[in-house]
């Protein structure tokens, strides 16, 4: 398995996987148990960001990384608008394990990035207009932090970065996994 398990002491992140509580889109946890996996080529990279982070004085604080194919299902199922979510039957980067839903974080507490996380409106947008100047602020300061470390950024999510050809890795379903993320 290329899957390598993302964790507070093994990169120096926070973790809020969102989707194994009620607080995301559908309103119930799709995930099983909390846990985080990114491909290995993503985990270097994002240990890479994590380090410019500090640097600055941030930390990463992560949302979601691989959504194992039966998850990206119940969101498509849930939302089925292709301006967020990946139709299953082409397949997520999340799902190959290549991408990564975050934000950044100081002192303990988020940054303001002008609109919550998995907030499907165009206001989430890379360079939307009608958000407060230091809320574009820190989009652009976690765009630099994650374009430095080798990461692509998707237009329509501030939170969502992902690896640069992520179709050459394989789709993969939560059998993966060592224990379940899934109910």
């Amino acid at each position: 398995m290329d899957l390598v398990e993302i964790t507070p002491s093994s990169h120096g992140v926070q973790l809020d996987i969102v989707y194994a509580t009620a607080r995301n889109v559908t309103g119930k946890p799709v995930y099983a148990r909390p846990a985080a996996w990114l491909h290995k080529d993503a985990a270097e990279k994002l240990a890479r960001a994590a380090e410019l982070a500090r640097r600055l004085g941030l930390e990463l604080r992560i949302f979601d990384a691989f959504r194992p194919t039966e998850a990206q299902w119940v969101f498509w199922n849930h939302v089925p608008d292709p301006e967020f979510f990946a139709d299953p039957r082409k397949g997520s980067p999340h799902s190959r394990g290549v991408a990564v839903d975050l934000t950044l974080v100081r002192d303990g507490e988020p940054l303001d990035m002008g609109t919550e996380f998995d907030a499907l409106t165009p206001l989430s947008h890379h360079g939307a207009g009608g958000i407060p100047a230091a809320a574009q602020a820190n989009r652009y300061t976690l765009l630099g932090i994650m374009s430095a470390a080798g990461w692509d950024f998707y237009m329509n999510e501030w939170w969502h970065y992902q690896l640069f050809q992520p179709r050459r890795y394989p789709l993969l379903s939560d059998s993966v996994l060592p224990r379940s993320m899934m109910r």
